[in-house]
């Protein structure tokens, strides 16, 4: 084999190489990545039908009901437009509450209730997850301007 055959081979292979190193990166990404979506885009079925997300918005007032095993939890998460139910098993965060911000992370079942698998809830009075706050925004801007009036009377 002629040298200039070698380098040829050896250019290729190192080509081939590189294709499947990056093909792996890639693959390994898609499959930690996970998106966001309101309430509203889970009614709308924007979001997808198996897979992980997240959900945001606010826990509905009333909506928070213990099982008897006494670790699942059921509540609804609403933009103020619409609202998805959803099922916990495990302990919440201790900001948790009714009527607060909240992101849930899991997958939405075929009975239309999301099983999440993580809970976020906000950090401080004035915090909400920007995706949270921009769904809000867009879902009812009356509760929109409100919050903005709100914090701006701090």
């Amino acid at each position: 084999m002629s040298p200039r055959k070698r380098r040829a081979l050896a250019i290729a292979g190192g080509l081939g190489l590189l294709a499947l190193a990056a093909a792996l990166v890639l693959n390994a990404l898609q499959s930690n990545l996970v998106f966001f979506f309101s309430p509203t885009q889970v009614i709308a079925k924007e979001a997808p039908g198996s897979g992980s997300f997240r959900v945001g918005g606010l826990v509905e007032q009333g909506s928070l009901r213990r099982e008897a095993d006494g670790l699942t939890l059921r509540f609804v998460v609403t933009d103020t437009a619409h609202a998805v139910p959803v099922s916990y098993q495990g302990l919440l965060p201790d900001l948790f509450r009714e009527g607060k911000g909240v992101v849930v992370a899991g997958k939405l079942g075929p009975d239309g209730v999301f099983r999440a698998t993580e809970v976020l809830a906000k950090h401080d009075e004035n915090y909400m997850p920007p995706e949270a706050a921009d769904a809000l925004k867009r879902a009812s801007p009356s509760a929109a301007s409100a919050g903005s009036m709100r914090a701006e009377a701090r």
